[in-house]
């Protein structure tokens, strides 16, 4: 049985006028099991492997390798399929001309494996139709309660309209989870970044094909690890307060503000995914009225509730006092994370000036990006700009533009932006 905690990091101490409550609330989970093995329903896996021309025979085939070594990965009892993608979706198993699934065991993996072999590279790429195919498979099986997908692509999304892949990641939002990942430097880092965030997913480069096993072998193996098969987020605020945003800030930027649902006029629930033996800080920003000096009111109740239960619980305060050595002072994890998100922002928004020819703004975005990696003690954040910037002062963030960089080099700086470092204890 999963056992979950939450603590709660702030300052609770406002000024008088003050309106502003800013908290980090760090949830653990430990004894959460095994997909599909622990608590209610099935576990469902797909793997979704981009078969399209430009992969070519050489990246088809390692492809097909690393979906074979994906599959000896996947639990036995665990439903699965395994999808391969061009301008069309076509499911390569189980062998069916309509959506299905089977669940995993000696023969299954065996014939899986056989159907991976065949795989061979044609056609353009409508990762759309790949998702909504997902979906249509995932739906088959009545009993998932936890249903996650790995999509692999080497190339940009040429054969639909940005317009329908849109719609399509609308449409399939909050039905599965997904991680994505490209291969090579063809693809685009955005593109494949907007499916993964709103698929509760992670995206990353893989940047030559012999990588490819590797990968995937990770990513169903966390997938296998994780036996919560969906959490929820509940934050609660005051009447006349507002929650100004609520952020997923460790081990990954991701703003959860615009997917909340209202469970009455005073709570909201934000989605959190599949949960493994983890931990996960959220940053919750509460506006309420100023209160006078000597006041104190509860801003926030912040819950993790599986199904109906609640397992874990925060509380988020606040005190209007007239000591300044208590009212300015910073919690030092809501003044962390504050800066891993600006630092992720500065970096893709640095590489997006840079693309556009802006060498200015870039030299602006990354100069601050290398000063937050710097303030914050992210490391590796660090080590991946100074392959796209020169360091000339990395405190005052004064740095050059290279004139020659490795594209692997700066995707990979872009695909890493969202991954923050906790605070130093």
């Amino acid at each position: 049985m999963a056992e979950f905690s939450a603590t709660v990091y702030q300052n609770e101490f406002l000024p008088d006028g003050g309106t502003d409550v800013h908290a980090i609330v760090t949830v653990n989970c430990s004894g959460a099991g095994a997909a599909g093995q622990s608590g209610s329903g099935d576990a469902g896996e797909i793997i979704i492997v981009d078969t399209s021309g430009s992969m070519g025979a050489d990246g088809v085939r390692a492809a097909g390798a690393a979906a074979q070594t994906a599959l000896d990965q996947i639990l036995d009892g665990v439903w699965f399929a395994v999808i391969s993608g061009n301008d069309r979706a076509q499911l390569a198993f189980p062998p069916s001309p309509e959506p299905v699934m089977m669940k995993m065991d000696q023969f299954t993996r065996q014939a899986a494996k056989d159907a991976v072999a065949r795989f061979y590279a044609d056609g353009g790429t409508a990762m759309g139709t790949w998702l909504r195919l997902a979906s249509r498979v995932f739906a088959t099986v009545p009993s998932l309660t936890q249903k996650h997908a790995i999509l692999l692509t080497d190339g940009e999304n040429q054969h639909e309209t940005p317009e329908v892949l849109t719609e399509t990641i609308k449409a399939v939002t909050g039905q599965f989870q997904c991680d994505t990942r490209g291969v090579g430097v063809a693809w685009q880092v955005d593109e494949v970044r907007r499916i993964a965030q709103a698929l509760l997913g992670t995206v990353d480069i893989i940047p030559a094909p012999d990588q490819l096993a590797a990968e995937f072998s990770k990513l169903i193996q966390n997938a296998m690890s994780r036996g919560v098969a969906q959490a929820d987020l509940r934050v609660w605020a005051p009447q006349g307060a507002e929650v100004l945003f609520v952020r997923q800030v460790a081990p990954t930027v991701e703003d959860l503000t615009s997917r909340r649902t209202a469970i009455n006029p005073l709570t909201g629930s934000y989605p959190t995914g599949s949960w493994g033996d983890e931990s996960r800080d959220y940053h919750v920003a509460i506006r309420l009225a100023a209160k006078g000096i000597g006041q104190e009111q509860l801003a926030a109740r912040v819950q993790l509730v599986l199904g109906a239960d609640v397992v874990a619980q925060g509380l988020v305060k606040a005190l209007w006092s007239a000591d300044e050595a208590l009212t300015t002072r910073i919690s030092p994890e809501v003044a962390h994370y504050t800066g891993q998100t600006e630092l992720a922002d500065a970096i893709q928004e640095g590489l997006a000036a840079k693309a556009a020819g802006d060498t200015e703004t870039a030299t602006t975005k990354l100069g601050r990006a290398v000063q937050l990696a710097a303030q914050t003690g992210n490391e590796e954040a660090t080590t991946r700009l100074r392959k796209v910037v020169d360091i000339d002062d990395q405190e005052a963030g004064t740095v050059r533009l290279k004139r020659t960089v490795e594209k692997a080099d700066e995707m990979a700086l872009d695909t890493a932006s969202t991954k923050t470092t906790r605070v130093k204890k």
